[in-house]
């Protein structure tokens, strides 16, 4: 059977990201994990065969956990990406009014993903974060009937919350992207993706020798996003998606170029 973790508990984005990716496939067994970090360590030290791991959201940006521990702290690769719409909701105990509000939980990203909401409809109310969104609606779950949690459908039936107010988010097309994570990649299909990490040297014009590598090679890029080294102030490594596999002719015509580079 293969082992596949996600971010957890129950009722996160990250196990429906998780229980799409295995749709259809009965050799898979899913496991929850407290963080991103235990869960891709899991696979480095081949506790786990996989891990589905967020990595970007429309409307926040970078999941910088995974980028800089995918960068830095353990050698995987991404064979696969899984990408979910995210309708972020308001849940409240049973009984709870909006009146009564003046804590809310949630998870980084998914209130930053609900800020206008929170501004116009809570100004006062007191943002508390947790690890997870799950795990947010755990802790409403057991508060008092002055907080409320930003969560999904599946944390309210887990928990046993009302859900006070629907699609909160700020934008209708809030989606986030999970790669997932594997000490191997997958072979070539024809509609693949290559994710790339590298930094260059402190000389004007590094960065745009490196793109123009695949400007040459008519490879679109996809995403770039770039993280500090955390070596030295003002040093950043960057990370690159562009269209196709690393087996393509031209791919692999252009990585060996950036890496010369």
């Amino acid at each position: 059977m293969r082992r596949v973790g996600f971010l957890g508990p129950k009722g996160t984005f990250s196990q429906e990201a998780a229980q799409k990716y295995v749709e259809g496939k009965d050799d898979c067994v899913l496991y929850d994990f407290g963080t991103i970090q235990d869960m891709l360590y899991a696979v480095q030290r081949g506790e786990l065969d996989e891990a589905v791991a967020p990595i970007e959201n429309s409307l926040e940006g970078a999941v910088n956990a995974t980028m800089d521990i995918m960068a830095a702290e353990v050698d995987l690769l991404i064979k696969a990406e899984v990408i979910i719409p995210v309708v972020q909701n308001l849940l409240v105990r049973k009984g709870s009014k909006a009146e009564d509000i003046r804590y809310i939980y949630s998870h980084a990203q998914a209130a930053g993903q609900c800020r206008k909401y929170i501004s116009a409809r809570f100004p006062d109310a007191e943002i508390c974060y947790f690890y997870s969104t799950a795990e947010a609606a755990e802790a409403a779950a057991k508060g008092g009937s002055n907080a409320a949690c930003i969560a999904s459908i599946a944390a309210a039936e887990v928990y046993g919350l009302d859900v006070l107010e629907r699609s909160i988010q700020d934008g209708e097309r809030n989606l986030t992207r999970f790669v997932v994570a594997a000490r191997e990649d997958s072979s070539r299909t024809g509609r693949d993706r290559t994710s790339i990490v590298f930094s260059t040297e402190d000389r004007p014009g590094s960065l745009y020798k490196i793109l123009q590598i695949f400007n040459l090679w008519d490879i679109n890029m996809t995403r770039i996003e770039s993280r500090p080294s955390k070596k030295r102030l003002g040093e950043y490594i960057f990370f690159v998606d562009i269209d196709g596999h690393r087996d393509d002719q031209d791919v692999k015509d252009a990585l060996t170029m950036v890496r010369r580079k």
